[in-house]
């Protein structure tokens, strides 16, 4: 997925982006979605979250995440450095308030890739934010997904199946949901979605002459 180069996140002077939030269970295809809108929407950036787990082959610090080690990440908890934070499988994961700063004050609309969690922390701290699930047409096909991925066991596929269920239980405390069944479709109505809140009233900032 594209992330904000330095070319990307060139300021658009008189707007403040809005901050999208777009969560889903593990195998519903959330990242495939997202691609394809990022491939054709040059006005999405997409935050860095900071986290302690090692970096993976190829991950770069600053562009796929902000490693920090634990001290220095509850360091920046105690600081209040984090618009929100979560300890996953033993790291901790958190969105950095100057990060996502930066990102609204350049113009450009971000998405917060979050778990219900991570959703809950943002609404809990009353950031204005648009909030959307993207889940499987069923658990079926949640679960064909997955085991088709081959990169699991049988154990971690039954908890990803497990927690899947307490985040679609979960769906309805989000302002969309999406039901990915078929990609194209699925990065069809993310677009809309995006369209829908750029033009919503509240979120207009037009010029003085008009007033």
């Amino acid at each position: 997925m594209r992330v904000g180069s330095a070319e990307d996140r060139n300021q658009v002077p008189g707007r403040r982006g809005i901050v999208f939030v777009v969560s889903a269970p593990s195998g519903a295809g959330k990242r495939t979605v997202l691609e394809r809108v990022f491939a054709q929407d040059t006005r999405l950036d997409l935050s860095i979250s900071a986290t302690t787990r090692p970096p993976r082959t190829g991950e770069v610090h600053g562009k796929d995440y902000y490693f920090l080690d634990r001290e220095m990440f509850e360091r920046r908890v105690e600081a209040g450095d984090f618009v929100e934070w979560a300890e996953v499988h033993g790291n901790l994961y958190g969105t950095l308030r100057d990060e996502l700063d930066r990102l609204v004050a350049s113009g450009k609309d971000t998405v917060l890739e979050l778990d219900v969690q991570g959703m809950r922390n943002v609404k809990r701290i009353g950031l204005d934010a648009a909030t959307i699930f993207i889940m499987a047409p069923s658990m079926a096909e949640l679960e064909r997904r997955l085991r088709a991925r081959a990169t699991d066991s049988a154990e971690v596929i039954d908890l990803r199946l497990a927690n899947a269920r307490e985040e679609i239980a979960a769906r309805a405390e989000f302002d969309y949901v999406i039901v990915n069944d078929r990609v194209e479709e699925a990065a069809a109505d993310l677009a809309a979605i995006l369209r829908a809140e750029r033009c919503r009233a509240s979120r207009q900032q037009i010029e003085n002459e008009w007033d």
